[in-house]
C-alpha cells in the first residue's frame, strides 16, 4: 500500500476541510484523481482526532465500497461531530485539533495469537454478538503487550478481558498506514 506524500496532505487536507465545512464556513472541493489516485481506493479508513494528545474523537470504517477520499471525510465528520464518548467538536476546540489518518488493510482471520504483531497489527474481535477494534498504533502508544492487546480489544468489545484465555476467539488482524498533520506538515490551515 503506497501512498505519497501529496496524497497524505490531500487526505489530511479533506478531512480539516470537512470538519471546518460542518461550521458553515466553506464547502470542501473534490480532489483531482487524476492527479493523486490513491484517493479513488476503496479502503477502509479511520479518522483520529486529539487536542494536547489526548484523543477527541475516532471513527472510522473497517471497510467501504467508496472512495477513500469520501471515506476519509465521512469518518472526520462523524469523529469531529458523533462519537459517542465526546461532545461535539466546537469550533474553538477546531483550531486546537490534530488529525490523523489510518488506511486499513483488508482484516484477515487468524489461527493463533503468535501471529499477533504488536505495532504492525490491528485487532478486530467478533465474538458472543459483539465487536471491538483497536488500531495497531494504540498497543505501540500505550507500550501494550500482546496479552495487554488481547485484554484491550476484549474490554472493546464489553466481553470479559480474560475471555481470550479461555478460548480462541473469532480474531481477525488488519495493518495500517498511519499519518498525521504533525509528521506532514500540515494543519491548522497550512
Amino acid at each position: 500500500m503506497e501512498i505519497t506524500l501529496e496524497e497524505k496532505k490531500a487526505l489530511l487536507k479533506a478531512a480539516r476541510e470537512t470538519i471546518h465545512a460542518a461550521f458553515g464556513r466553506m464547502d470542501t472541493p473534490a480532489p483531482d484523481y487524476s492527479k493523486y489516485p490513491a484517493l479513488k481506493w476503496e479502503s477502509g479508513a479511520f479518522v483520529t482526532l486529539t487536542i494536547n494528545q489526548e484523543l477527541r474523537g475516532c471513527i472510522g470504517y473497517i471497510e467501504s465500497d467508496k472512495y477513500l477520499y469520501e471515506t476519509i471525510c465521512d469518518a472526520a465528520k462523524q469523529a469531529a461531530f458523533h462519537d459517542p464518548r465526546f461532545y461535539p467538536l466546537s469550533a474553538k476546540e477546531y483550531e486546537q485539533v490534530e488529525i490523523e489518518i489510518s488506511v486499513l488493510t483488508p482484516a484477515e482471520p487468524i489461527k493463533s495469537y503468535d501471529e499477533i504483531e504488536i505495532g504492525k497489527h490491528g485487532l478486530i474481535v467478533q465474538e458472543n454478538g459483539r465487536r471491538g477494534l483497536l488500531l495497531p498504533q494504540v498497543a505501540t502508544e500505550y507500550n501494550m503487550t500482546r496479552d495487554e492487546f488481547l485484554e484491550a480489544i476484549c474490554q472493546k468489545a464489553g466481553l470479559d478481558k480474560n475471555l481470550w484465555r479461555r478460548k480462541q476467539i473469532n480474531l481477525m488482524v488488519f495493518s495500517a498506514l498511519v499519518f498525521n498533520e504533525k509528521e506532514i506538515g500540515e494543519g491548522h490551515g497550512n
